[in-house]
């Protein structure tokens, strides 16, 4: 099978969600005529027209605002926040509504809607274009949030969640856009809370989501070398949490190093890790570690390398588990 970037796989679901149901539509910054500051929106305005694919002011608050207007009204809209800080203008209409309106109406009223938005570092850009606010999403209930790290994932999980009856904020890692790879694009979709084990090993597990799956990858390959076998496993979705793999990767390893891109204090890591505590306590040999951005705001592109977790990090957390 040819090869597919997570570009191409993300505009080829949008384009079947919006073949197969004439309620999807698709807008929001530069995503029209332009198709996107990433092209993953690239051609569907001129196959679908201005009125199902459209661009937006620059107002993210009116985005979300009107997504949940729409939803409201039995439309299936997928706004895009073009940067993933962009969206800290939306978060009263994401919180305050989007997030509530389900169990607000007792479930009675559908908030189908998904928030693109590309996520992460790793492409130089400057703040407000390369931060993780995933924990912001997190902890607040009614949302759900995917996060894939390759192209296949990307498309099964965008296509389940335009199908979902739930607020899905679906975070795209920036730096994997042009990663590519090849096999089939399931239609069927992907459901959201279902983690895999990319690479198996005994001594410990890497748990990463997004971008960080694949320093992880290379830290596993790295390790392997030195006769240490690391277990990686991606999670593909944030909420739901798919414990029943995460813990029992945990039992098997008896140890885990959680990565992330977003700053230490508070982020998601540290709810794994409290999860890892209260369902595994008894099997681990050594606590979990986090490695992670640093309490700093987002730093200037010729600063990303140090802040970023990097593959000698990674390795050496990894090392401070297995010597505990």
């Amino acid at each position: 099978m040819p090869e597919i970037t997570m570009v191409q796989a993300l505009n080829s679901a949008l384009r079947h969600c919006l073949r197969e149901d004439d309620r999807v539509l698709v807008y929001g910054e530069d995503v029209g005529k332009l198709g996107g500051v990433f092209r993953v929106t690239d051609g569907l305005q001129a196959e679908f027209g201005e009125e199902r694919v459209f661009d937006t002011p620059l107002a993210e608050s009116a985005i979300v605002g009107t997504a949940v207007g729409l939803a409201l009204a039995g439309w299936r809209p997928v706004p895009e926040i073009q940067f993933n800080a962009f969206a800290y203008p939306a978060l009263n209409q994401i919180i305050s509504h989007v997030a509530k309106y389900r169990s607000r109406s007792a479930g009675g009223v559908d908030m189908s809607i998904v928030i693109r938005m590309p996520t992460g570092g790793g492409i130089g850009a400057a703040e407000h274009h390369s931060e993780s606010p995933e924990s912001l999403f997190a902890h607040t209930a009614g949302l759900k949030i995917a996060a894939p790290s390759s192209p296949l994932d990307a498309f099964s999980l965008l296509v389940n969640a335009i199908h979902a009856p739930d607020p899905v904020i679906f975070m795209e890692p920036t730096i994997r856009y042009w990663s590519k790879e090849s096999g089939e694009l399931r239609t069927d979709g992907l459901p959201l809370g279902v983690a895999r084990i990319l690479r198996h090993g005994s001594h410990c597990t890497l748990i990463a989501w997004g971008s960080s799956v694949a320093r992880c990858l290379e830290a596993a390959e790295a390790a392997e070398e030195d006769g240490v076998e690391l277990e990686v496993l991606d999670l593909r979705t944030l909420v739901p949490l798919d414990l029943e793999t995460l813990i029992g990767s945990v039992r098997k390893t008896g140890r885990a190093v959680v990565v992330q891109e977003a700053p230490l204090t508070a982020g998601f890591g540290a709810e794994i890790v409290a999860r890892i505590m209260e369902e595994a306590f008894d099997a681990l040999h050594a606590p979990a570690m986090r490695v992670a951005g640093y309490d700093i705001p987002y730093p200037p592109a010729m600063l990303e390398e140090q802040y970023l977790p990097s593959l000698e990090r990674i390795l050496v957390a990894a090392d401070r588990v297995l010597r505990y």
